[in-house]
């Protein structure tokens, strides 16, 4: 007879709050053709994941219960699946490969992903600053991307102490863009300002023709990157040159265009989940993480942590956290130990 091992998971059975999270022992994955089986050491949280906790079926892209969820992850290779040649047992990896649709997430002590999702790891950082990129990583880097950025611009963040925004500064400054960043708080703009040696940007008490003004001398920024989005897409409008271009994160709104239309702008809407979601150019994902890890060993990307630290049997503590607001930093879930 042969005897399934079994894996400690954090279940949701139902959706709801952070208390629906549930210990259970289940299947250990094998890797399948084209997959590798990692040993997950990290886990990060992010704002899709709470989404997906809460609202369960309300959200297209949440799984059916009982599932495990958890999308960014970093670990090690136990095995591969037949077809798999980039990685091999032993390699240190990282990536955002399931928690959502029919893909078992990271939550857990293994996890089947696949290989075109993931990436080896930076070798400067450890797994938990490792787990904290790969979403908040991609989504930076594709929506600058698409958005056209070059040496010598003028690139706006919006949110730029946030998750996604904090990592955009250090790609826009990579990338050789002179950069300015939005936030309300004194520690959240002493971040931007002492930590990723970015211009700051109160929004509080900076009205946006003020700043333009006095960083562009009125003309506006070559290029925005939005991640706080909704109403606030307004003042990137406001806030972008003539034909400028604004990449947003979250757009699930309507929303009067005239002010783009007038300025000739182009909007990039970033949803960086569709490959997982549709199995399309996933390879796409793990040649981004490839670069964002060669961008991390020349010391140019560091994610910044909340310094609270949570093991997997905090996960519903670690999920409060995020959605408390007060969590400065990429929110860590630490598997191993």
């Amino acid at each position: 007879m042969i005897m399934t091992s079994l894996m400690k998971a954090m279940m949701v059975r139902t959706f709801g709050g952070p208390e629906v999270f549930e210990r259970a022992e289940i299947a250990k994955p094998v890797a399948k053709v084209g997959e590798v089986l990692v040993k997950v050491a990290a886990s990060s949280v992010n704002t899709v994941d709470c989404m997906i906790r809460k609202m369960g079926p309300e959200l297209p892209l949440s799984p059916e219960p009982p599932a495990v969820l958890g999308m960014d992850f970093a670990g090690t290779v136990e095995a591969v699946g037949d077809g798999v040649e980039s990685f091999k047992a032993g390699d240190e990896v990282y990536g955002c490969a399931g928690g959502l649709a029919q893909l078992p997430g990271s939550l857990a002590e293994y996890m089947a992903a696949d290989a075109k999702l993931i990436a080896k790891k930076p070798a400067n950082l450890s797994m938990k600053q490792a787990a904290a990129l790969p979403l908040v990583g991609i989504t930076a880097y594709e929506g600058l991307k698409r958005a056209g950025i070059s040496q010598g611009q003028k690139v706006l963040v919006h949110g730029g102490s946030g998750g996604v925004g904090h990592v955009a500064v250090q790609l826009a400054k990579y990338w050789g863009a002179d950069v300015y960043a939005t936030a309300g708080g004194a520690a959240q703009l002493e971040l931007i300002e002492k930590t990723l040696k970015a211009t700051g940007i109160n929004y509080k008490t900076d009205a946006v023709a003020d700043y333009v003004q006095k960083h562009t001398d009125g003309a506006g920024f070559d290029v925005i990157f939005d991640s706080v989005g909704g109403a606030n897409l307004l003042k990137s409008f406001e806030a972008a040159k003539l034909n400028g271009q604004i990449a947003t994160t979250v757009s699930l709104l309507e929303l009067d265009l005239t002010p783009a239309h007038f300025k000739g702008l182009s909007i990039h809407v970033v949803f960086m989940l569709i490959p997982m979601l549709y199995n399309v150019n996933r390879d796409e994902h793990g040649a981004i993480l490839a670069d964002i890890a060669n961008i991390a060993e020349l010391g140019l990307l560091t994610p910044v942590l909340d310094e609270p630290t949570f093991k997997l049997d905090d996960v519903a503590q670690a999920h409060a956290r995020l959605e408390s607001g007060k969590a400065m930093g990429k929110v860590v879930v630490e598997t191993d130990g």
